[in-house]
């Protein structure tokens, strides 16, 4: 049998002897490996272990968001606002919003501009499908000129003006339009082709939305023979607000309208229909109608930011107390390679399953965690001068049995009932802010307390999110040291191999050797028997 190993040295084995020297050194090679297939198995079950810490840091970067919020006061300072008339005036309240009742009396609803043509214009598609030039859909022949003003202005104050020119005989409706958009003047041309109207719309409502047309030689947009006919709908011209059609008219101002109304007797105007003034936003959409605001305390809402945190603090003890009281599958250490090619798929995975659960169990980093946090939600905050509640119990929220390992329960009508009471003093158990760790609130206590989980953890098991090349966290760092210690000791196995090899060799050689020299002897006597 002829081989060759890596380094291409050619290898003779079995032909003097018979015997199969491949397999016998494939079988010696397979005891070499077993230090090399150990330590492989080191290396998997802490890439095993790394995945599980980084799941559960990645859970409690979820669970930390959670409980930043309700580090904030806005958090227990949730307001609702209602209207008497939805139909008229919509409205919502932040936190900053004063609880009260407010009258709104609508006035006038703010506008835009909005320009329109007042009939159906002749067909701009030509029976072909292509569009029509402008001489061929209205009549025009020549170039047509106009200036129009938007509500742009010039570094001096001035509104920015455009003059457009168009070929009749080379340009299109579609054209004009592309043209007046292209121009910024603050004023937004488009064409409708179901309905053939053209139409100048401002991009907002309010006072400052400004249209003019300046200058129209051809009478193309103005007049009342206008060949777009168009009729300004919507804004003001001098301080008159527009309630009928009007032909739109070279040189006149026209302005948007703003939003009139009073709250609690006090005159307002606004440029736009939604607008927030003392922490409530209105959304205005009736006018001449007078409605009735209520802002209160929203207990609803404190109410589900606190179910969610505590659902999100069980959730993520869960997880932490599932992979500590996991069962561990000695008997089940990685497949090699060679145990991996004899069996198949679906074997490889349950073996897998086994193999890897476990792994975690009794942690004492994630047990220390664990105990933590459950100290924190069972701990007396101290220093609530005023307050009658100092721990969550005084809230309603309990341990349960002992063998749910700190799972939390809500009794919601108790919470309810102590969020209407003393609404700052349930702040004031979550927030309460202070140098020593010990003093603070719940919350801020908490939030550092899954800082520093996340912290240790990254230490131990490094990051998914890491910005670095290295990995210098402990499990990281053994990482290295196994593979540095499996590539040497490949490379010392392809040594024992090659000594194997030219043991073997020099075996057959001699035996090559001894039938060489048998071989004359018989010879010779062969001879000397004649």
């Amino acid at each position: 049998m002829i081989t060759t190993n890596t380094l291409n040295t050619l290898r003779i084995s079995g032909l003097a002897s018979g015997i199969d020297t491949e397999s016998i050194i494939k079988s010696l090679m397979a005891v070499e490996r077993i230090p090399v297939d150990k330590l492989k198995q080191q290396k998997q079950i802490l890439q095993w272990q790394q995945e599980d810490y980084r799941t559960i840091n990645n859970s409690l970067r979820t669970f930390r968001d959670k409980v930043f919020n309700m580090k904030l006061q806005a958090t227990y300072l949730a307001k609702k606002a209602t209207s008497s008339n939805e139909g008229a005036v919509g409205v919502t309240a932040t936190s900053a919003a004063v609880e009260g009742f407010y009258t709104i009396d609508i006035q006038n609803l703010a506008k835009g501009i909005t320009v329109m043509s007042a009939n159906r214009l002749n067909e701009e598609t030509a029976s072909d499908g292509t569009t029509k030039k402008l001489a061929e859909q209205f009549g025009l022949s020549g170039t047509i000129t106009f200036t129009l003003e938007g509500s742009v202005k010039n570094a001096d104050g001035s509104y920015k003006q455009q003059t457009f020119s168009f070929a009749t005989g080379e340009k299109t409706i579609y054209d004009v339009v592309k043209e007046i958009n292209a121009a910024n003047l603050g004023i937004q041309a488009s064409y409708d082709s179901v309905n053939n109207r053209f139409m100048l719309i401002s991009p907002g409502t309010g006072e400052t939305q400004h249209l003019k047309v300046v200058k129209d030689d051809n009478s193309f947009l103005s007049g009342t023979n206008s060949t777009l006919q168009l009729q300004i709908t919507s804004g003001v011209i001098g301080t008159s607000e527009i309630t009928s059609p009007q032909s739109l008219v070279v040189g006149t101002d026209y302005t948007g309208v703003n939003a009139q109304f009073t709250l609690n007797g006090v005159t307002f105007s606004e440029p736009t229909n939604t607008f927030t003034i003392a922490g409530v936003t209105y959304e205005l959409r009736q006018a001449n109608v007078t409605a009735n605001v209520t802002v209160s305390s929203d207990t609803d809402a404190i109410i589900n930011s606190i179910k969610d945190f505590i659902n999100a603090y069980n959730d993520v003890i869960g997880k932490i107390n599932a992979k500590l009281a996991e069962t561990r599958h000695r008997d089940y250490p990685p497949l090699t390679d060679d145990q991996r090619k004899a069996l198949s798929d679906d074997e490889i995975k349950k073996w897998e399953e086994l193999a890897r659960s476990g792994l975690l169990q009794n942690d004492p980093l994630l047990d220390g965690i664990v105990n933590t946090m459950r100290q924190t939600m069972a701990t007396i905050v101290p220093g609530l001068t005023g307050s009658q509640y100092n721990d969550l119990s005084d809230l309603g929220i309990t341990t349960g049995l002992y063998e749910e390992k700190g799972k939390l329960y809500i009794d919601e009508a108790k919470l309810r009932d102590a969020i209407q009471k003393d609404p700052t003093g349930v702040m004031n158990l979550f927030t309460k802010s202070a140098d020593k760790y010990s003093e603070k609130g719940i919350a801020m206590r908490l939030y550092d307390d899954v800082n520093n989980a996340i912290s240790q953890i990254s230490k131990k098991a490094g990051s998914d999110s890491t910005f670095t090349l290295a990995d210098n966290s402990y499990i990281g760092q053994r990482l290295r040291e196994i593979d540095e210690s499996i590539n040497d000791m490949e490379d010392r196995l392809k040594q024992v191999e090659d000594r194997y090899y030219r043991q073997f060799t020099a075996m057959e050689q001699a035996i090559n050797q001894m039938n060489a020299q048998s071989a004359w002897l018989a010879q010779q006597f062969s001879m000397g028997s004649r």
